[in-house]
């Protein structure tokens, strides 16, 4: 507990706010009903209920809402209880609480359902951490004598409970809440607790209120079936865990925003320093933003599940809503579309290419914007240089982000021939081109990993046999030669059907990469990674001491999908479970991974969930589902 925290709850004070800050990112659950009705979804952290995002996914409404028994917060177990519901319990040494979670499916309301029991009676309040509009630091306190209530000039927060909550005292600024509750565990062993949400402060504690009365039983019945639904409508692999299958799926389809279709966030989470300090996100973007990377992944995953419409979706919200008026999608943007990061990512550009193709979308609106996104990505100077790679931190010639560009040009191309359009060969040509450079670009012959070729995470001037140097930021205390510096990413090249999974230079570079970055089943992402925890548990940041990456499930799931192509079915299957391995008590697959456990890093993350059931796909049909065929007989075997 803080000692802020302490002072609320000794005293009915109105006392100073710390500056708003975010949760931990290691989520034990994600929820949201299905229903597009309620614009409200919640995480769970180890302590309780943490960020509550409304009226979208990109805004957060709250930190946290925290049981405090005698004075103390304890830790929880989760454990899933329904679709996307889960119950958590908390243990004192004479007390124990079980808290059930679900959201109204008609209101943006979460309900809380408490069950305490005790020895003895214990005294028992609630912190409520309202963080409204993005900025909790803004927000106001309004007094009530049986609810908690606050707000700011866009939106507010009710929190209500089926028996009176009694103020206690609240901070100014960034508002921190404290009500008592009456159940005690011996007289009173239950009470469920509602939190509201709406423009004004009676429009939340009113839709709070209405939530409450219907009851959480009608609720629950209600959110489940509208999973069960969806799920209904889908189809189930043979290779997968069925449980984790289908939170996999949910996950996914959650992260999409209700008033933004197709707006699929990479995770709803603030990891490290992108939760606490303003100067790396400016209002807080963090990963509930759009990538339109993994946008791709999520929506590849989707269409191979059975959900067209959402990977229709995905597209229709890369090219009607990210697009710029230039042609190109920026590094990433809120669910309406406002961009946030900026920078250029060329492997972003060819996104909606090669998902247009798998949704052989040839219609003269699709494929006019698809020419703007080609033809910016053509333009840019060094093409097919990269202002920014996947990882997002290094300029240059990247194999992977390469492997997309051309990848994406002949998806294109095709789809131009198809709808007739003379357009088609002058994208080929710049395909081809880039195609017969490659290996100039990104090979080296000279480099101190192995006397044989291997592929480079990247190259700052094209020049592989060069000694180069470059710092690989996030903390790296000094500069590395381009030479000694490698990356699982290079297999894009073979899942997007530019090289053959029996290419000297592939083969030899997967050895050189389990050697380097191989720990336990997963990997690194390259040599010198510091996006990542201290040495000490620490959260990263930019100039806070050395920082160190962790071990990404997503490659296994790539690693998988190169196995099947070279005909190891067992070995694909294997990777399978070593991703699932990694899911936490709620089912949530996270970012990084750390002697087998999930790290604090975002979690869930929707690129490992898409993974999953993407690599469960390719199992069944014995190859990867969304290698589009189209460039796999240009250049590698068809």
């Amino acid at each position: 507990m803080t000692p802020l925290v302490a002072v609320l709850l000794a005293s009915a004070l109105t006392v100073p706010g710390p500056p708003a800050t975010y949760a931990p990112a290691d989520k034990q659950g994600f929820g949201t009903a299905r229903q597009a009705t309620s614009p409200v979804w919640f995480t769970l952290g180890r302590t309780g209920l943490t960020e509550v995002f409304y009226p979208d996914l990109s805004t957060p409404a709250t930190r946290d809402l925290r049981l405090v028994v005698d004075g103390r917060t304890a830790e929880g177990r989760t454990e899933p209880v329904g679709r996307l519901r889960y119950r958590q319990t908390f243990q004192g040494h004479d007390w124990q609480a079980t808290i059930t979670y679900t959201t109204d499916p008609g209101r943006p309301t979460v309900l809380a359902d408490l069950r305490l029991r005790a020895e003895r009676p214990v005294d028992v309040r609630v912190v409520l951490d309202p963080n409204l509009s993005r900025d909790g630091d803004d927000d106001s306190a309004v007094e009530h004598p049986e609810a908690l209530l606050a707000h700011d000039a866009q939106s507010a927060s009710a929190l209500v409970a089926d028996e009176p909550i009694k103020p206690l005292g609240s901070t100014e600024g960034n508002v921190i809440q404290t009500g008592a509750l009456r159940v005690d565990g011996v007289h009173d062993r239950s009470t469920t607790l509602a939190l509201g949400f709406g423009a004004r402060v009676d429009e939340a504690l009113t839709t709070a209120r209405q939530s409450l009365v219907e009851g959480f039983p009608r609720h629950a019945l209600r959110y489940d079936r509208g999973w069960n639904d969806y799920l209904k409508g889908l189809k189930r692999p043979k290779s997968a865990d069925g449980h984790l299958y289908d939170t996999s799926l949910m996950v996914m389809a959650a992260t999409e925003d209700k008033r933004h279709p197709g707006a699929f966030v990479a995770s709803p989470s603030f990891p490290w320093a992108f939760g606490f300090d303003r100067t790396i996100a400016p209002e807080f973007g963090s990963y509930a933003l759009v990538w339109p990377r993994d946008l791709y992944q999520v929506a590849s995953a989707m269409l191979a599940a059975g959900d067209r419409a959402a990977a229709e979706r995905a597209l229709d919200f890369m090219l009607d809503v990210q697009q710029q008026a230039d042609g190109h999608l920026p590094q990433n943007t809120r669910v309406d579309g406002e961009p946030y990061w900026t920078n250029v990512q060329q492997d972003e550009q060819a996104a909606p290419m090669l998902l247009a193709w798998l949704l052989g979308r040839a219609d003269r609106s699709t494929v006019d914007k698809l020419v703007a996104a080609a033809d910016f990505m053509i333009a840019q100077p060094d093409a097919p240089s990269t202002p920014q790679e996947r990882w997002e931190n290094q300029s240059g010639y990247s194999p992977g982000t390469i492997a997309a560009e051309i990848a994406g040009l002949v998806c294109l191309a095709d789809l131009l021939h198809r709808a007739g359009d003379p357009r088609a060969d002058g994208y080929l040509a710049v395909a081809d081109d880039w195609e017969r450079r490659l290996e100039g670009w990104t090979v080296t012959t000279t480099g101190p990993f192995s006397p044989d070729p291997y592929y480079l995470r990247l190259t700052k001037d094209g020049q592989p046999n060069a000694g180069t140097t470059y710092n690989p930021g996030d903390n790296h205390p000094t500069a590395i030669d381009q030479r000694a510096a490698v990356d699982p990413s290079f297999l894009e090249l073979v899942r997007l059907g530019v090289r053959p999974h029996d290419d000297p230079v592939v083969r030899n570079t997967v050895k050189v990469v389990d050697e380097q970055l191989g720990v336990d089943r997963f990997w690194h992402r390259y040599n010198g990674d510091g996006y990542g925890e201290r040495a000490d548990g620490g959260p990263w940041n930019i100039g806070q001491g050395r920082t160190y990456g962790r071990l990404w499930p997503i490659f296994a799931g790539e690693r998988g999908e190169y196995e099947l192509l070279a005909g190891d079915v067992d070995g694909a299957r294997r990777r399978l479970a070593d991703i699932a391995s990694t899911a936490n008590d709620g089912g949530m697959l996270p970012e990084q991974v750390w002697e087998g456990r999930g790290t604090t890093s975002a979690t869930p993350l929707a690129w490992t969930h898409a993974q999953y059931v993407r690599l469960a796909w390719s199992i069944d049909a014995g190859r990867p589902v969304e290698r589009p065929a189209v460039v796999n007989c240009r250049y590698a075997d068809c």
